[in-house]
């Protein structure tokens, strides 16, 4: 008898390359309409459609091939199938944590729906008979298990399927049959830490313990709901030892899978908060001490990290005690991921991502050695930054700009703020072009205040020194500044002005030293004339004179003379 049918699309990524699972709909229309897409867009070199009818009798899918697209399909080299054997052998490998993130992934969406974890799933019998009776949904997750495992071994699929269908009802079977038979202590009606003292010498005692969490749980929706009963839990576990072992151990992974998931993360630590804010969140509920003392240090930081409450600041002062550390190192871990992916922390302020990304930086860096290595928190902001020098973002972040001279002073923020050689190369050749382009001069030039403009642009040559960019990135900075500086003095005439002034010879000697050692001016052309015509004006008999009977004038300018090197 035919039972349910969906529809399989399959591609080659290259001619040789085994078939990979794309996508499993019941539309044959989208799924025919997929399959001619992918080739259209040349996303693949081979493309497969397949019809599966499920038997109700036997329980296996027959499959039938109604499009083939592409490349032909290369003769595999043959394998050892005998050699390797499916990854899970019984029931218990079910519970080991890699083969938990595999069913989240694969029963997702039906989880999603549920409103409950892998963790739940097997250890709430409920749960298990739901799952079982939908047939459908378990087929398929049971399939896209099976799928890539044959293509990585050259097991046979059916074979696989099969397996992995026998794995599935002996182990709702087992977690059924101990619910009716056993039943798992009601933490409602008895003091969980008297379940945890007397499952402490139990040979199941975990498997127990997870059922008594997860039954706790069970009529709980939200997730600040159920992270706040979670940790109404541990707050009633033993005090110490074993038993308060027992507890933690299953909580902890209760917590790990729940916050897994974006969604949840979300509204645990609060809707509002953008991907910058919410990871600045975790960081905080991971390492609450070390950002402490951060934001003790540092106002503006305490401004960036939003602060937590309700459950997360419970679970946050439980991380804090180090008894999660196997959840604080997944979350460190998880921001990291999220750092290293293209998704902008601050999609709709470029300005607000150099903040924020700087407080993560400081944030992440403080709990280096404990939760993450320096290498790895230095790795994920190195890639973080290559999309800070992308044309894109470079151009949301100046275009608030209304003059050039902002657009440099944003620019020199970019390269202090971007890390790895190659980006901060690629920050400096921004910061190059916009100090070299033409508008950039002029608005120089044009300035109402020449010695202002040239004073900004000595502010900028010292700030570029800092910038820890490559010498030879430096010195071209250093140099066109200095030469903007040079075109600026040119069209004021600003040190003519100086020596032909009025004033006495110790006040023009001064102001000319400050140009000449890039007090008032860059260093280049302009200073270089100052220094000249310092030198000049030292050499006249009357400054001479002037000096000899002013010493606090000489001392004061003392310093200014041995950095333009006229001491002698």
């Amino acid at each position: 008898m035919a039972g349910p049918v969906h529809y399989e699309v399959f591609i080659r990524r290259t001619a040789p390359a085994p078939w990979t699972l794309l996508i499993a709909t019941e539309d044959r229309k989208h799924a025919m309409t997929t399959a001619e897409e992918v080739m259209a867009d040349s996303g693949a070199a081979a493309v497969r459609v397949t019809k599966e009818t499920l038997d109700s009798e036997t329980m296996e899918f027959n499959s039938l091939t109604i499009l083939t697209r592409g490349a032909p399909e290369t003769k595999p080299k043959p394998r050892n199938a005998a050699a390797a054997g499916p990854a899970c052998t019984g029931p218990m490998d079910l519970y080991a944590p890699q083969a938990r993130a595999l069913i989240a992934r694969v029963l997702e969406d039906w989880l999603a729906r549920q409103g409950a974890t892998t963790f739940e799933l097997l250890h709430r019998p409920d749960l298990a008979e739901r799952l079982e009776a939908s047939g459908v949904e378990l087929q398929h997750a049971i399939q896209k298990v099976a799928v890539p495992e044959s293509q990585a071994t050259g097991q046979p699929i059916h074979d696989l399927m099969r397996h992995y269908q026998r794995l599935a009802d002996a182990a709702i079977d087992r977690l059924i049959k101990h619910g009716r038979r056993e039943g798992f202590p009601d933490a409602a009606t008895q003091p969980l830490a008297g379940i945890a003292e007397r499952l402490k010498a139990g040979s199941d005692r975990a498997f127990v313990m997870g059922g008594v969490l997860s039954a706790a749980l069970k009529d709980l929706r939200g997730a600040r709901a159920r992270l706040s009963k979670l940790a109404d839990l541990i707050d009633a576990a033993p005090p110490e030892g074993g038993p308060r072992a027992l507890v933690l151990v299953g909580a902890e992974q209760i917590a790990s899978e729940m916050l897994g998931d974006r969604k949840v993360l979300a509204e645990v630590l609060g809707p509002a908060l953008d991907q910058g804010g919410s990871l600045a969140a975790v960081i905080r509920m991971v390492a609450p001490r070390e950002v402490e003392a951060l934001t003790r240090m540092d106002p503006r930081l305490a401004l960036l990290t939003p602060t937590l409450d309700g459950p997360a600041a419970r679970l946050g002062a439980h991380l804090d005690a180090g008894e999660f550390p196997l959840l604080a190192a997944s979350l460190a871990r998880m921001v990291v991921r999220e750092l290293m992916s293209p998704r902008r922390l601050r999609p709709s302020d470029a300005r607000g991502e150099i903040d924020i990304l700087r407080a993560l930086a400081m944030s992440l860096t403080a709990t280096a050695g404990r939760l993450l290595t320096l290498e790895e928190v230095q790795n994920a902001f190195v890639e973080r930054s290559k999309a800070l020098v992308a044309a894109d973002f470079v151009q949301a972040y100046v275009a608030p700009c209304d003059t050039v001279l902002c657009e440099a002073e944003h620019l020199m923020r970019l390269c202090e703020n971007v890390t790895g050689a190659a980006n901060k190369r690629a920050a400096a050749r921004w910061l190059h072009a916009c100090i070299t382009s033409l508008r950039f001069e002029t608005e120089m030039r044009k300035s109402a205040n020449p010695m202002a403009a040239l004073a900004t642009l000595a502010r900028l040559q010292k700030a570029a020194q800092g910038l820890q960019l490559n010498e030879q990135d430096e010195a071209q900075i250093i140099t066109a500044l200095g030469a903007v500086g040079g075109a600026v003095e040119t069209e004021s005439r600003l040190i003519a002005q100086i020596v032909r002034a009025g004033a006495a010879p110790a006040q023009k000697l001064s102001a000319l030293l400050r140009l000449g050692v890039g007090e008032t001016a860059p260093l280049g052309p302009a200073a270089d004339r100052a220094k000249a015509e310092a030198l000049r004006l030292l050499r006249a008999p009357e400054t001479r004179t002037a000096l000899a009977a002013a010493p606090a004038e000489l001392n004061a300018m003392r310093d200014l003379m041995t950095a333009a090197g006229l001491a002698a």
